[in-house]
């Protein structure tokens, strides 16, 4: 299920699976289509299968390029879905935004309980919250979920982590080797293991943590089946349902 393409901007490095998961599995939907906001139009587009491109604007209807003859209230419906879609947008982005923030409480929480050093710890803040601030510009930039789609969302998951790990870790086997130059072999063997562990350990915790957006997650479902009911009933160019976005149970 991909209903982050079809509702822009949900796709976000540590939030983004979590949250494109529970739209699918909290509002039942799902879409085949990235989206693009356009300065006048609304962009849908897939690899496959026809229609590739399907284009809204003010009411008008494009498939592949082609006019589509509508009624007056197909014309109304398309005008309606356009105009509900951009007006959802900024909710998506609010609850990204506040996604991130709960994703930076939940790395200082479990920064927390590590006993970090004040260097370290400082420096893991500082990385942090640059993270944080290019994460959000980057939201409130963009308007296309090809942004956030795949390899893009992963590979910039994977620069954050390549960041800040190795950091976590590498104090972490500092202290393995303080206690070990203490005696205390058994604590030493203990931080060596949470350091080498640490990535497959933080992960579910941090998706445990993540659960707490689930309410404004909640809070987009009628706005989403409301744009599932508004295109019921329109056809492209090609006679086909549009079926933008499937509903399921």
């Amino acid at each position: 299920m991909r209903l982050q393409r079809l509702l822009v901007l949900f796709t976000l490095s540590l939030v983004g699976p979590a949250l494109g998961q529970d739209l699918a599995a909290t509002c039942h939907a799902s879409s085949s289509y990235d989206v693009t906001l356009k300065t006048d139009s609304v962009l849908f587009d897939r690899a496959s299968p026809a229609p590739f491109h399907v284009e809204l604007q003010q009411g008008a209807l494009r498939t592949d390029g082609v006019g589509a003859p509508l009624n007056a209230e197909d014309q109304d419906r398309l005008a309606l879905f356009e105009r509900d879609l951009r007006a959802l947008a900024p909710r998506v982005r609010t609850v990204a935004q506040n996604g991130v923030d709960m994703a930076v409480q939940a790395m200082r929480a479990e920064a927390d309980g590590m006993g970090l050093g004040s260097d370290s710890r400082a420096e893991f803040d500082r990385r942090l919250d640059e993270h944080a601030r290019e994460l959000k510009r980057r939201i409130a930039a963009s308007r296309s979920s090809h942004d956030w789609q795949g390899d893009a969302a992963n590979q910039y998951m994977n620069q954050i982590a390549a960041d800040l790990l190795p950091l976590l870790a590498a104090d972490l086997g500092q202290q393995a080797i303080n206690a070990a130059m203490s005696g205390d072999l058994q604590a030493a063997a203990s931080l060596r293991d949470r350091a080498a562990d640490l990535a497959t350990e933080l992960q579910p915790r941090l998706q445990q943590r993540m659960q707490a957006l689930r309410p404004q997650v909640q809070a987009l479902c009628p706005s989403i089946q409301r744009l599932a009911e508004l295109q019921q009933g329109v056809r492209g160019s090609n006679g086909t349902p549009l079926n933008l976005l499937q509903l399921g149970q």
